[in-house]
């Protein structure tokens, strides 16, 4: 779905902004293409087993977890644009190992390790550089268009990507795939290094001081760290339907691998839907909206939990993605205006770290829950779940009263071009 005309257009003329969308859809493009790849990758290779994909997987899992933090205070020391180029050296050239020792055949499992454990970190780094670049760029005014219309570009990546990385595997190999990413990398970092963000200037402090800085920015904030605490709760169960509930269910009684295709890609369908909507939306209490959307999150898991016909988790499905798009385009732009830019990198990886940390561990419980309590009856609970941490996120008062500050008022993005 193009962003439309009256919405978008004054955005796309603006040549900064313009280089990151291109950046972030060549990127994400790439990124799709290795989600499928590297598990086929490791499994092609001599010796290949489960443990040692989880292995390769956990490599890649961890730094982001371990290393997100700390981003964040890099991200609020230096350019944020130099700091995002730095990040795609890392991932590129890792990708590119990758992809020569699986294209040779020989890939040891200590250097797979290595570089996928470089690519995880360059993605830490990422994320707090990303999440903090934006208002350096647009007006506040223009914040909530500005993320959905690059969440459009970049959910229409993710199911170009998603759409030919099985194709390019099947025909071709993972390692070429592998390849293909890394040079989406690399192309990112070329087009981002055009931005030239510079930095501001800071008091010299030490890391720890800026963690704790960053921490209580963070907590005295109580719709933020309710609204963390919910999507922590949230992601734990999603990544265990998405990752191991759900293909199980599948398989039972939705058609297997098909079935379960089926369901992922209206999801997706979903996310572009949904950046649109955001686009078109205007919410006086952003956060609020925000949090209501996230109950549709809990339907799949219970249609799944009652053995539903695949068409119908489908569409609830389909209805989960509008709604994530709507909650990220807003809570994006919230963050962005109302975290002081001084701390924005360091607050956006205490945002990121939560969800990121319960993700592993609502998939590794998943599993014995399920052969414990039954599949279908973990899958109701992952429904209960969702609903109670929403409930609950909804009995914050700023949650329910935090609101969008009048158009005329925003940041001046100019500050931030190079001298």
């Amino acid at each position: 779905m193009p962003p439309p005309l009256d919405a978008s257009s004054s955005l796309l003329r603006d040549r900064r902004f313009v280089l990151l969308v291109s950046a972030r859809t060549v990127s994400v493009l790439g990124s799709a293409f290795a989600r499928v790849a590297l598990a086929f990758a490791v499994l092609a290779l001599p010796g290949a087993s489960a443990g040692r994909l989880s292995l390769v997987q956990c490599c890649l899992a961890l730094p982001q977890v371990t290393f997100v933090l700390g981003g964040g205070v890099v991200a609020d020391r230096m350019s944020r644009s130099r700091l995002m180029v730095v990040s795609d050296l890392l991932g590129g050239p890792a990708y590119a190992g990758l992809a020569v020792m699986v294209l040779t055949r020989h890939a040891p499992l200590p250097a797979m390790c290595l570089l996928t454990a470089v690519a995880g970190t360059g993605t830490a780094l990422f994320w707090p550089a990303m999440a903090s670049v934006v208002p350096l760029l647009v007006r506040a005014d223009r914040l909530q268009r500005a993320n959905a219309t690059l969440r459009i570009f970049q959910n229409g990546a993710t199911l170009l990507g998603l759409s030919l990385s099985g194709l390019v595997v099947a025909l071709l190999g993972p390692g070429w795939a592998l390849a293909i990413n890394a040079a989406s990398y690399l192309a990112s970092a070329l087009l981002v290094r055009g931005l030239r963000v510079t930095a501001r200037p800071r008091a010299a402090s030490s890391g720890r001081a800026d963690l704790r800085d960053g921490w209580r920015e963070f907590a005295r904030r109580q719709w933020l760290w309710v609204v963390v605490a919910q999507f922590a709760f949230l992601v734990a169960a999603m990544s265990a339907v998405n990752g191991v509930l759900g293909p199980l269910a599948a398989q039972r009684g939705l058609g297997g691998a098909r079935g379960w295709s089926y369901v992922v890609g209206a999801q997706a369908l979903g996310t572009l839907v949904g950046a649109g909507v955001a686009l078109r939306l205007r919410v006086r209490r952003p956060i609020l909206v925000a949090v209501v959307a996230m109950f549709p999150v809990a339907l799949p898991m219970a249609l799944l939990a009652v053995r539903a016909p695949v068409w119908w988790v489908c569409g609830a499905n389909f209805g989960v993605g509008v709604a994530t798009d709507v909650f990220g385009a807003l809570w994006a732009a919230t963050m962005q205006r109302e975290i002081p830019d001084e701390v924005l990198g360091r607050v956006s990886a205490y945002d990121v770290f939560g969800p990121l940390a319960f993700a592993p561990l609502g998939t590794l419980v998943a599993g014995p829950a399920a052969v414990a309590f039954g599949l279908y009856r973990t899958l109701a609970g992952c429904a209960v779940l969702t609903v109670l941490a929403t409930v609950a996120a909804l009995l914050s008062r700023d949650v329910r009263t935090l609101r969008a500050p009048d158009p005329g008022r925003h940041r001046d993005p100019a500050e931030s071009l190079p001298a």
